[in-house]
């Protein structure tokens, strides 16, 4: 059984149009939620896993000794009393065990299967031979990297038309999948920004990431509730920002797609208390 971890620590930068710190530190406290609850499943499914083993032991012991006392009596008997209850206790116990293990395995495995499928899809959509886009699962979560290179303009936050047309691509993706949340982070390099317009690097890429959110919902057609936009600054970097070709690699734009955390974390929470009330 895979482990399944998701999203690690985004810092959410608001403006007027995007995403609060507090919503954002909401849904970090509630992925955490979500991975402590992993581990969690992940040791009780060990757990059944080894109550599982024993208990087909002691059955194989118990069908032993009624098959002895058959051979030594010679005639057709029954089991008595005492080893047919024994007997249906540990079939039934057993039963249960499998019962509880597939519910769980159920429960984790269905995102991973979601997943797989959207990666195909992104492929399939994006393309696989543009260098300046990326598609990757990191700890369970689909990732798109785009190049800010196709987007925008240096040091601008205006949407290029040639972006839109690597920008549909995502949103017909997007739009297929109406349980799935859709995060835009833009990140840039260290260098200060000088503009009366812009505040500093994390307004450029905040706005940047509204930017490709107004572009999704306005004239791609996605639901803004599916939408989150991000700014995260120069300090989440691919690469030291020490020569123009690394500062040129962190300038970029990450697409993330992840299954809305509230219905996982219920799906996950409800196997949880099934399998704790067994």
């Amino acid at each position: 059984m895979k482990k399944i971890v998701l999203v690690g620590t985004l810092v959410l930068m608001s403006l007027s149009s995007c995403v609060s710190k507090k919503k954002f530190t909401e849904l970090e406290s509630k992925n955490k939620e979500i991975q402590d609850l992993l581990n969690s499943a992940t040791v009780k499914l060990n757990n059944c896993l080894t109550e599982k083993s024993s208990i087909a032991s002691q059955l194989e012991y118990l069908k032993k000794n009624n098959s002895d006392l058959i051979n030594s009596s010679k005639e057709l008997t029954v089991l008595t009393t005492k080893g047919a209850q024994n007997l249906e206790k540990s079939l039934e116990s057993l039963k249960e065990k499998d019962l509880k293990i597939s519910r769980l395995q159920d429960a984790l495995t269905k995102k991973d299967s979601v997943t797989l499928a959207l990666v195909t899809s992104l492929k399939k959509e994006v393309g696989l031979n543009d260098p300046d886009i990326n598609v990757n699962v990191e700890k369970g979560v689909v990732f798109i990297s785009i190049a800010d290179n196709l987007l925008f303009k240096s040091g601008s936050y205006e949407v290029s038309p040639g972006a839109k047309s690597v920008l549909a691509k995502v949103a017909k993706v997007v739009n297929s999948k109406p349980d799935f949340e859709c995060m835009v982070e833009g990140h840039t390099d260290n260098v200060p920004i000088k503009s009366t317009v812009l505040l500093d690097n994390w307004d450029l890429s905040v706005k940047r990431a509204t930017s490709i959110v107004r572009v999704l919902q306005n004239e791609l057609g996605v639901d803004p509730k599916q939408l989150i936009p991000a700014g995260r600054s120069y300090y989440v970097p691919l690469v030291e920002n020490d020569t123009p070709e690394n500062r040129s690699k962190n300038r970029r734009t990450k697409i993330i797609i992840l299954p809305k955390i509230d219905q996982f974390y219920d799906m996950i929470e409800k196997e949880m208390k099934n399998l704790e009330a067994k």
